[in-house]
């Protein structure tokens, strides 16, 4: 585990490291039905089972590992686990949260098995065990009414995020990427759970930590700007933390720019293709995505960068050729000062 942490730690001082794209525009490609969801395995699942994405890696895992591939020859540089929504809590919608634990480790088995076909000595490639967000919130009451009632405890999503993390730990993940955060509290119980199986290992892996701004707002949907999103996190010292979904790269720029003014550590964005035309589609291209992404190279703000919603290997590849040979971001040494963070940030 140390000398995995090594390489990632080289390999970003001396360049911008490329993260994959979208695992769910990929499968959509596939237009895969109810029967394909179910496999032989699940025939007789008593439930829709459509739409499970994270369950593919046990009935149709050729499917996940060609979208690795396809990735990493791209030229992507870390691949993420097919378990964003693999954690007992997100399972459950689909009445199989027993099989948590198995889906965590075979999609890591399958990534691996991956990186480990395209890793070359000067170019090793990394596998990001993926702890999605999950569908409840901890901070926020889903009833208008109730403003006090909550769907999900902290120590609920800490079990859940400790079995997902050892399972992720024991099908070969190399590093935890903690996502599409768009509330700190589930964030934060994320974190715990994942430096609590650290503790139980006895070895630590690094962990990635990126964050959602909503809308133009510039907050997260729990109602912290990026600033103070990141103080409220910065103790659990992430290799990178950064920002991914809900906006394309035009509109994403400003919070990168803020993250990267205030981050001691690298700094990682994978925005949307744009955003979601009336269709639900996502209308920007490779070579558009890239123009953006490579002002954001130049100017500095960027350590890791991939793609989030409507991003595939093109976009990749666009976005891995505008970035090569840019110096990746500088960490600046900071003044040490109190900062803490409610909604806002507070530096003294």
């Amino acid at each position: 585990m140390q000398q995995t942490e090594h390489l990632l730690k080289q390999a970003l001082a001396e360049r911008i490291l490329i993260l994959d794209g979208a695992m769910g525009t990929m499968i959509q490609r596939h237009k895969l039905e109810e029967a394909d969801y179910r496999g032989t395995r699940y025939a007789d699942w008593h439930t829709d089972i459509k739409g499970n994405n994270d369950l593919l890696v046990l009935t149709q895992p050729d499917i996940i590992f060609d979208i690795h591939c396809q990735y990493l020859a791209a030229g992507a540089d870390i691949i993420e686990t097919n378990t964003f929504n693999a954690t007992t809590i997100s399972m459950a919608d689909y009445e199989m949260q027993s099989l948590s634990k198995e889906i965590n480790i075979e999609a890591a088995k399958l990534a691996r098995k991956a990186a480990d076909k395209y890793s070359t000595p000067d170019k090793p490639r990394f596998v990001a065990g993926v702890l999605g967000p999950t569908s409840k919130t901890a901070s926020i009451s889903p009833d208008v009414n109730d403003p006090g009632f909550r769907n999900i405890y902290f120590d609920q999503l800490v079990e859940a995020y400790m079995e997902s993390t050892h399972a992720l730990i024991e099908g070969g993940a190399d590093l935890i990427l903690i996502e599409t955060i768009f509330d700190t509290l589930n964030a934060k119980a994320a974190a715990f759970a994942v430096e609590q199986v650290f503790e139980d290992l006895g070895a630590q892996l690094p962990v990635m930590i990126s964050g959602t701004i909503t809308d133009a707002s510039g907050r997260t949907l729990s109602g912290q700007t990026t600033e103070a999103f990141y103080y409220s996190l910065r103790h659990i010292q992430p290799v990178s933390f950064g920002l991914n979904c809900a906006l394309g790269p035009d509109l994403l720029r400003q919070y990168v720019q803020e993250l990267s003014d205030v981050s001691e550590c690298f700094v990682s964005a994978h925005p949307n293709a744009g955003l979601p035309n009336e269709f639900g589609e996502y209308d920007m291209e490779g070579d558009e995505m890239a123009v953006h992404i490579k002002e954001w190279a130049q100017s500095g703000l960027l350590n890791i960068v991939g793609g989030c919603c409507g991003t595939s290997p093109e976009h990749i590849q666009a976005i891995a050729n505008a970035v090569e040979g840019v110096a990746p971001r500088q960490i600046p040494e900071r003044e040490i000062k109190m900062r803490l963070s409610g909604l806002e940030p507070f530096v003294a």
